[in-house]
């Protein structure tokens, strides 16, 4: 009977000790034969869809082992979801680590200054951030831009131009507009005056907006804006190209003198006055150059074909520059 126990011990003992260099062997061991790979998981994935992706993936086998490591471990419910860049050469402790401390990958998204909301919305959807049509169609939900605390029709210009930190299955339609929205007031806040004077912020927003597509010298914004301003209080017409573009349609590329003539609410040629709102998401040396525009009496501008332009205090000074620069392309 002794000699029985004995023998039963030592097996027992064997065998543990193969068990134990078994499971060590998985703890230590990183598969071989893969490079860095790219893991989705979704939200809700439990325990068992984890490994099964990341076995799918090559990061680790299809082994029982997994489970009784995450079970001992204490990481049942501490793997999170999200997108993951994981190194070649990393031990099952090692990849599991990550997921617990959510280490997700982070990517950059820049939207630059000018562009109008259709065009945001294909920078975010060409990314597979968004769903094209919904996020339009919440830009003009009046429901949703009242959650934002604005008073608009649509957040055309209220979609501040940056460089912005996303992360996948944790960003949507909605998401992405209020992270926009959001650091437009933000910038609005650092860079508005005390006394505002008698424009509204959002005929300030409109008239960045023109400025924004008039000009990509930062130099001559401010002086720009002050010819709009000046204008205005003259009651003259802004007669700018941007913002009758923006009123077409179908705008094919070549604006024409029938274009200009062509009465709509964004037509500057024909209404006396600001459009009904922006044209454009304006970028912060936009927005500064209406609040601070330089001072100056000029009226006119025009281009000299390579992106400055010529500005003037009368109509006869300004048709000479544009027989000079225009006339002869």
């Amino acid at each position: 009977m002794r000699r029985l126990l004995v023998v039963l011990l030592a097996a027992a003992l064997i065998a543990a000790g193969g068990a134990g260099l078994w499971f060590w062997s998985y703890l230590t061991t990183a598969p071989d034969g893969r490079d860095e790979v790219v893991v989705v998981i979704p939200r809700g994935t439990g325990v068992r869809g984890i490994g099964a992706i990341l076995a799918a993936r090559g990061v680790l086998g299809d082994d029982i082992r997994y489970l009784a490591y995450v079970h001992f471990a204490g990481l049942t419910t501490r793997l999170k979801a999200g997108e993951y860049s994981i190194p070649a050469g990393l031990t099952p402790p090692e990849v599991l680590q990550l997921l617990a401390t959510g280490a997700t990958l982070r990517h950059q998204v820049t939207v630059p200054e000018g562009l109008r909301l259709e065009q945001v919305a294909d920078i975010f959807a060409r990314g597979g951030w968004v769903e094209h049509d919904r996020f339009l169609t919440l830009a003009r939900d009046p429901g949703f831009i009242a959650e934002l605390g604005l008073t608009v029709e649509h957040l055309e210009g209220y979609l501040f131009p940056e460089t912005y930190t996303l992360l996948r299955h944790e960003t949507e339609a909605a998401s992405v507009l209020r992270l926009m929205v959001a650091q437009f007031e933000r910038e609005w806040a650092k860079i508005r005056p005390a006394q505002q004077g008698p424009m509204t912020r959002h005929q300030l927003v409109t008239l960045a907006s023109i400025v924004e597509k008039e000009t990509g010298v930062a130099g001559e914004r401010p002086l720009i804006a002050r010819v709009f301003l000046n204008r205005l209080a003259r009651s003259m017409r802004l007669q700018s190209d941007p913002t009758v573009i923006y009123g077409l349609a179908d705008f094919s590329g070549n604006l024409t003198r029938n274009h200009l003539r062509q009465a709509t609410p964004y037509n500057t040629y024909v209404i006396p006055a600001l459009p009904p709102g922006p044209i454009c998401s304006p970028g912060r040396a936009a927005l500064e150059a209406v609040l601070r525009p330089a001072e100056s009496n000029a009226l006119y501008f025009v281009s000299k074909n390579d992106g400055t332009h010529v500005f003037s205090t009368n109509l006869a000074d300004h048709n000479r520059a544009v027989r000079a620069y225009q006339k002869s392309r």
